[in-house]
């Protein structure tokens, strides 16, 4: 079957859009499902979304007593629909919490499609779309209750809609009303989301192509005057409520941590410049194969208005981003679009033999480097039958690596493309759905659920008093878990607990002073069970967990 023709049946319309939505939604969706609450950023912001839901507070943003006034409302408010929709906070169903995020993948890669179609054609949008939305990083994000996937969505669609704008002024003609609005929607959804970082890169972008293009004029056609009149009503309502509420403490909490993050580490991720460009050679994959034809395509065909559109999205926000002292592997993220560009464009064109040994050699890398990941987490985490979906996850992703650089080198650019990524959507599904969920020594949090269900003590069970008393062991995933009323205390508040007849979870280095607290209140506790495992928020510090109950006045715990 000839792959590329078969692509460019999807011509015009929606059908492109949707098919790379659809390839987004494949990949992410068995890692929504199964994988377990992680710490700490998701639980943080699941958890504060429980507690906007639970409170009808849905203007300040908090997590237990702690105000967040790091980031903007809009994925909180997108979660609590989600939840209220499709479950309920008191279910403390992870998926629920991530369809905002799962949606947001799709979204950018049916834009990634729809900006790509403009300049190189529909197969090459469809290819595009699909390389995104198939993608290690954005379909690992996509399964991550956080703001990373839904504001890539949301950039996306205001540069593929600035695309088109952009195609028209270069062909003389008025761009189209529809695309004008999408552009300013989606740029104050991505504010809503994320504060400056979309507008930051629409107007470096904008920037770019007015000094590459040396023309100005067309950035008129923009609407400035509607279009930040829709800003402020999506924008404005929020905000003013936000300053009145924290008295205008959020915005300076906000200003601060953001501009913490580029003059030094934040919470200990920094990196020398040039981190995400060797990360890429991962988290691209599979556009991996097409980088170097890319590169060196982009500069040779850098006149062509798609190309230079690519170019200008792609390059200075990069830079930025590596200058930034703070890294974290997912910030590039809204940029991989116009790199999925750049490698649609250079597959549908001869490629050169050093472009094509490069390429097949970071695929390789590639393959080296997940099946080393697969072997490492299951001798790391893994037991007994875990070997299986370590073998298949690590044979999948290293056939994605290695058949594509085969291609590659066969020539045929499109059918390595496509072989890797349907190869990489399967061992990414595997990996995600298959393998992490089973090492237990990872979800202390999610294990201590189970075991607390299974003797009747969550609170939500409405069986025991409430709320559950933790001592030396804070981590968000178990808070989520246990609900906002968790008490995360010292020794004598678990034994305090104890006392009121409430369930307490002890880590075991707090243990020989919760019995001594015990002893000291008269108080006896019966051990229930204990989840043993890493704090791999903690540097995979070793974790011991003992949920206790009160127990009869004859009974005491070992």
């Amino acid at each position: 079957m000839d792959i590329e023709r078969e692509l460019a049946r999807w011509r015009g319309g929606w059908r492109g859009p949707a098919l790379a939505a659809f390839i987004a939604f494949l990949a992410a969706l068995p890692g929504v499902i199964a994988v377990p609450p992680l710490d700490r950023d998701e639980a943080r912001f699941a958890q504060a979304t429980s507690q906007m839901l639970e409170t009808r507070d849905f203007v300040e943003i908090r997590y237990l007593d702690e105000p967040r006034f790091k980031k903007p409302v809009g994925i909180y408010w997108l979660q609590s629909a989600s939840v209220s929709l499709l479950s309920s906070y008191e279910a403390r169903e992870i998926w629920a919490f991530r369809i905002p995020s799962l949606l947001g993948t799709m979204v950018a890669a049916a834009a990634c499609a729809w900006g790509a179609a403009a300049f190189f054609g529909p197969a090459a949008g469809v290819l595009a779309g699909a390389l995104l939305g198939g993608g290690v990083l954005l379909s690992t994000e996509a399964m991550i209750a956080k703001t990373d996937s839904a504001l890539c969505g949301a950039t996306a669609l205001a540069l593929a809609a600035l695309a088109h704008i952009y195609r028209a002024a270069r062909e003389g003609v008025p761009p189209r009303p529809r695309w004008v609005l999408t552009f300013w929607i989606a740029l104050a959804v991505g504010i809503l989301l994320k504060g400056p970082i979309a507008p930051a890169i629409a107007a470096l972008t904008l920037l770019t192509l007015v000094v590459l293009d040396r023309r100005v004029a067309w950035v008129a056609g923009l609407g400035w005057y509607w279009g930040l009149v829709i800003v402020l009503l999506v924008v404005g309502p929020w905000a003013g409520a936000v300053t009145v509420a924290t008295d205008g403490q959020f915005w300076d909490s906000a200003a601060a941590s953001e501009l913490s993050r580029v003059v030094r580490p934040h919470e200990g991720h920094g990196a020398p410049p040039g981190y995400h460009l060797l990360a890429a050679v991962v988290l691209m994959f599979p556009m991996t194969l097409m980088v170097p034809a890319a590169a060196t395509g982009a500069w040779r065909r850098r006149d062509e208005p798609g190309v230079r559109f690519a170019i200008a999205w792609l390059v200075p926000a990069w830079i930025m981003l590596e200058l930034s002292v703070t890294k974290l592997a997912q910030y590039p993220l809204p940029l991989y679009a116009a790199a999925a560009w750049l490698a649609a464009a250079a597959a549908g064109q001869p490629v050169g033999r050093a472009e094509r040994w490069l390429g097949a050699a970071l695929s390789a890398l590639f393959a080296v480097l997940a099946m080393a990941g697969c072997a490492w987490l299951f001798a790391a985490y893994g037991d007994g039958w875990d070997v299986v979906p370590a073998l298949l996850a690590a044979a999948l992703l290293g056939a994605a690596g290695l058949v594509g650089a085969h291609m590659l080198l066969r020539e045929q650019p499109s059918t390595a493309l496509i072989c890797a990524l349907v190869l990489g959507v399967l061992g990414h599904a595997m990996l995600t759905a298959g393998l992490i969920p089973r090492l237990d020594p990872l979800w202390v949090s999610h294990r201590t659920e189970t075991a607390m269900a299974a003797a009747r003590l969550l609170p939500r069970q409405g069986v025991a008093e409430a709320p559950v008393a933790v001592t030396g062991y804070a981590e968000p995933s178990l808070v989520f878990a246990l609900g906002s009323g968790t008490e995360l205390t010292d020794a004598a508040g678990a034994a305090r607990a104890i006392a009121e007849l409430r369930p307490a979870v002890v880590e075991a280095r707090e243990d020989a002073a919760f019995h001594r607290q015990l002893r000291r209140l008269g108080a006896r506790a019966r051990l229930v069970g204990e989840v043993d495992g890493l704090n791999y928020s903690r540097r995979g510090d070793k974790t011991l967990l003992r949920i206790y109950e009160a127990a009869p006045a004859q009974e005491t715990a070992p």
